[in-house]
C-alpha cells in the first residue's frame, strides 16, 4: 500500500529551499502588489506611480520599485535628459505573474469579510491578546 508523507513529516524539508516562501517572502509585502498592479496598463514614472498608488512615502516606494527590479519583475529605464526621466514598466516576468496575483486579489476581495470576521470572532472568544499582555 503507497503511503505519503508531507513536509510536516520530514523537519529536514524545512530547512531546504522553498521557492513559494521566497517569492511570496519578496511580493508579499504591503507594497509590491499594488506596484505590479499600477504598471499592469503600461509604463509609468516615479510620481506617477506614487500617485496611482496613493498613501506610499517616496522612500518606500523607492525600496519597494529596487526589490521588483532585482527580482526582475520591472524594469528601469533612465534617460539621459535634463532633468532626468526614470520609467518603469512590468518585464515578461512581471506580465506572467499578473493571472496569478489578480486571482489572489479576487481572492481576498471575496473573502476578506469573511477573514475580519474570523479575526473578531477570535478576540471576542480569547480576549484580545495585546489586553492580556499588559495585564499585571
Amino acid at each position: 500500500m503507497p503511503t505519503t508523507s508531507s513536509a510536516a513529516d520530514d523537519p529536514v524539508a524545512f530547512d531546504q529551499p522553498c521557492p513559494i516562501r521566497d517569492v511570496l517572502d519578496r511580493i508579499g509585502d504591503q507594497w509590491s502588489l499594488l506596484v505590479l498592479e499600477a504598471l499592469a496598463d503600461g509604463t509609468l514614472r516615479f510620481n506617477e506611480l506614487g500617485r496611482a498608488i496613493g498613501d506610499i512615502s517616496r522612500q518606500m516606494l523607492s525600496r519597494t520599485l529596487k526589490r521588483l527590479e532585482q527580482d526582475g519583475f520591472v524594469s528601469r529605464t533612465l534617460f539621459a535628459e535634463v532633468p532626468p526621466r526614470v520609467e518603469y514598466e512590468l518585464t515578461a516576468l512581471g506580465r506572467s505573474f499578473l493571472v496569478p496575483m489578480r486571482t489572489l486579489i479576487q481572492w481576498a476581495d471575496e473573502n476578506h469579510r469573511a477573514i475580519c470576521d474570523a479575526r473578531r470572532y477570535a478576540r471576542e472568544r480569547d480576549g484580545d491578546v495585546r489586553e492580556r499582555r499588559f495585564r499585571g
